[in-house]
């Protein structure tokens, strides 16, 4: 067999890549080696296990070659792997749910800012309802599950560097309740110089400049920071088995007693490691990830992991008809087995960011929901919308704040006056982004139990006690201002132009 000067080339090129790939974590390690310098001993200690788990991320990232996933190998998820909920639901309660709840913690992932809705600090803490923040309806419910079963189930916060100080100081009002309440820290991994592929930050400081610096590096790092905080092992040793996850600001996100009860009631060696709760996609969710069928296991595909001559196709709600609501039902012992075999395989995800000065840097992340095809008997549980009511913009705010929902130990069902389950689409402009600004168009929080369809753009003000039905589109034009009045009831109706109402 001889080789040709296409074989020889190949193959320079390729040790040439491998050589540049070997430069530049050399580089890393070093540079990394530089800011652990900078630490005090015991920060240092910390952070250098956060480090351990940023090479092995990094290094992965210099060795991925293409597309992640292969498109030709994807198949819809058979039958029995998504069960309809209401298929477990028929199962019943057992009559001692208080022995399955005692074997429960809750994680919530409470690492991100509020600062896509203009506000400061930790998002758990602004008021969702009746001056209740996300994080006191979680603490609501939980300690109203142990109250009314006599259990004993905490709760878990996963905080950032970001929110783990205030998140602290706000506890303290939770001393008197009924849970007990665990705080841990996600890692906290350095931002990479999109040219240069080294850190930009100067010191392990998170202080002024060196901030923008570092970054959470997605929840996905919940396994890992979870196992090194020592949690993990401490709730083993409790008798926990599982943890249901969840974003904390899914109000949705409540614990279920009948998925719990499917976890138990499952025979030992087919006991079921993770259970992913999905729900039907609508329009305004095709860009959430889905469960496929891959290579003989259920995995997670999102859309960053798409081939971009696919993403239409995986948008399209005919042949992907679910997403992962990021409920997820996770088993302890089998975390800690694939965290101490290091088994657990997360596809990197390249988030590129462009800082305020202009300078380009990537952060490597992970999602939690990805870890599914390394566990085994893994099951999709196709659950009712009205599990996931995530509140990420001051749209979903307005809906979640009106008479659509009623609050009962906080947890938010929707109103029984409601005609119809969905919720109504909505869509106010950049005047109500952020949350201070949407307080002040409001004077009280408009009827909706008959709205469809809501669309307001430009310098827009509510009066009291206006109800709104059927499709509503409310458009000032620039240097206009509409002051709907108190008591006003439009139903299917276009207000534009300029309306103020005047005290004369």
């Amino acid at each position: 067999m001889s080789l040709t000067v296409e074989d020889l080339t190949g193959g320079v090129m390729t040790e040439f890549q491998e050589k540049l790939r070997a430069q530049h974590e050399d580089s890393m390690h070093r540079e990394l080696e530089a800011l652990l310098g900078t630490a005090s001993k015991a920060e240092a200690e910390i952070s250098r296990k956060d480090f351990e788990g940023f090479k092995n991320l990094f290094h992965r990232f210099l060795q991925v070659k293409g597309p992640a996933v292969d498109w030709a190998k994807i198949n819809r998820p058979p039958e029995e792997s998504i069960q309809p909920y209401e298929k477990i639901k028929m199962k019943g309660l057992p009559d001692d749910i208080s022995a399955s709840l005692n074997k429960l913690a809750v994680v919530k992932l409470n690492g991100g800012l509020g600062t896509s809705m203009g506000c400061t600090g930790p998002k758990s803490l602004i008021s969702v309802r009746n001056e209740n923040t996300f994080l006191d309806l979680t603490v609501q419910q939980i300690e109203h599950l142990n109250k009314t079963f006599n259990a004993d189930v905490p709760l878990v916060l996963m905080n950032s560097f970001n929110t783990d100080e205030d998140t602290k100081k706000i506890l303290q009002k939770y001393k008197h309740h009924r849970v007990n309440i665990h705080t841990f820290n996600q890692s906290r991994y350095p931002r990479i110089n999109k040219e240069s592929l080294l850190p930009i930050a100067k010191n392990m400081s998170t202080g002024g400049q060196n901030g923008e610096a570092w970054y959470p590096p997605g929840h996905g790092d919940v396994y890992a920071s979870f196992s090194n905080s020592g949690l993990l092992d401490k709730l083993l040793s409790e008798g926990k088995e599982y943890i249901f996850v969840s974003n904390i600001d899914n109000l949705g996100a409540t614990v279920d007693l009948f998925i719990l009860q499917h976890l138990m009631s499952q025979p030992a060696d087919r006991r079921c490691e993770f259970i992913m709760e999905v729900t039907d996609k609508t329009r305004a969710d095709v860009k959430g990830g889905t469960l496929i069928q891959y290579e003989d296991h259920l995995r997670l595909l999102e859309i960053a992991q798409v081939p971009k001559n696919h993403v239409d196709e995986f948008k399209s709600v005919t042949k992907f008809k679910i997403f992962n609501t990021n409920n997820l039902w996770i088993s302890l012992p089998a975390i800690k087995r694939l965290q101490d075999t290091n088994k657990l395989d997360l596809e990197i995800i390249v988030n590129p960011k462009t800082l305020d000065g202009g300078l380009n840097v990537i952060q490597l992340e992970t999602a939690v929901g990805a870890a599914i095809k390394s566990f085994n008997n893994a099951l999709g549980v196709n659950v009712p919308r009205s599990r996931f009511l995530p509140v990420k913009t001051s749209s979903d705010l307005l809906l979640v704040m009106s008479n659509l929902y009623s609050l009962d130990a906080g947890s938010l069902t929707m109103s029984r006056k409601r005609e119809f389950p969905s919720t109504p689409h909505v869509k106010l402009g950049s005047s109500f982004t952020k949350v201070q600004q949407f307080l002040c168009r409001f004077e009280s929080i408009p009827d909706m139990l008959e709205l469809d369809h809501l669309t307001v753009s430009g310098d827009v003000t509510f009066g009291k006690n206006v109800s709104l039905k059927g499709t509503v589109i409310i458009i000032a034009n620039h240097g206009d201002r509409i002051d709907i009045p108190a008591g006003a009831m439009l139903e299917n109706k276009i207000v534009s132009g300029n309306l103020r109402i005047l005290d004369h």
